[in-house]
């Protein structure tokens, strides 16, 4: 079973998100099955490299909201955030384009760290004050991965993996994804937003019941080496129901 979460390492309910995700997950029975991608989304493209300037600033100026609005925001983000054991720090926040974090996260995945660098990114943005948007940052988050220093200097030489973030977002565009973070399982079904881990857990089991109907082997079948659905097991095999059991 396939999971693409398409998100933003500048989207708060994106860390909460993947915390509620990741323990419906380490719940989910078939979890050793389940392969889980990052896609790329941003939130604001048009960010500079470097805002001088708070997130309070930049989301009271730039996003038209009122600066009491916003810190009321930041309080209820952030109780929800710890309830899930992460300590948001908007006031630290550095606010910085995320598209080049988004172009190392795919030079991780590249390399099987995918969700290390995705997870270090998030922690950093809001918890720890890191700029996001830094070459120096992010050079040393890579080496801290075990990616190799050439890879990671081609980033700010040239447009790699421009190209994969570019088309993650247009394919987010193409299937009406309109914010973040998005879940898309097995392209089947979609969940928008932080669900509570109760209901990834539903979508996890509906999904792989959906990907791995039951299948009932009747006795005749099985002697003919055929199968039956669900509906058609042998009424002749002993089984018993509401109404009793058969001799």
């Amino acid at each position: 079973m396939k999971i693409e979460i398409w998100s933003d390492v500048a989207c708060p309910w994106c860390y909460i998100g993947k915390r509620r995700f990741e323990t419906a997950l380490a719940a989910f029975p078939h979890r050793d099955s389940v392969e889980v991608q990052w896609r790329s989304y941003q939130l604001d493209p048009t960010l500079p490299e470097h805002y001088d300037g708070t997130e309070l600033d930049y989301l009271s100026t730039r996003k038209g909201m009122a600066p009491a609005q916003v810190s009321q925001m930041f309080e209820h983000v952030a109780a929800q955030a710890r309830g899930e054991g992460l300590n948001y720090r908007f006031d630290a926040v550095v606010v910085a384009n995320s598209f080049t974090a988004h172009r190392l996260i795919h030079l991780a995945a590249a390399h099987g760290q995918q969700d290390a660098a995705k997870e270090r990114l998030l922690s950093d943005h809001f918890e720890h004050g890191q700029d996001i948007g830094s070459q120096d940052y992010l050079t040393a988050l890579g080496l801290d991965l075990g990616l190799d220093a050439g890879d990671l200097a081609e980033l700010f030489s040239t447009d790699a993996y421009a190209d994969d973030v570019r088309h993650d977002i247009a394919e987010a565009r193409a299937l009406g994804i309109s914010g973040v973070p998005f879940f898309v399982i097995d392209r089947k079904f979609g969940l928008s937003g932080a669900q509570p881990a109760e209901t990834f857990s539903a979508a996890l089991e509906q999904a792989w019941q959906d990907s791995h109907p039951l299948v009932m082997v009747s006795a005749a079948a099985g002697a003919a080496g055929g199968t039956d659905s669900v509906a058609g097991t042998d009424s002749a095999a002993g089984a018993c129901g509401p109404d009793g059991c058969p001799v």
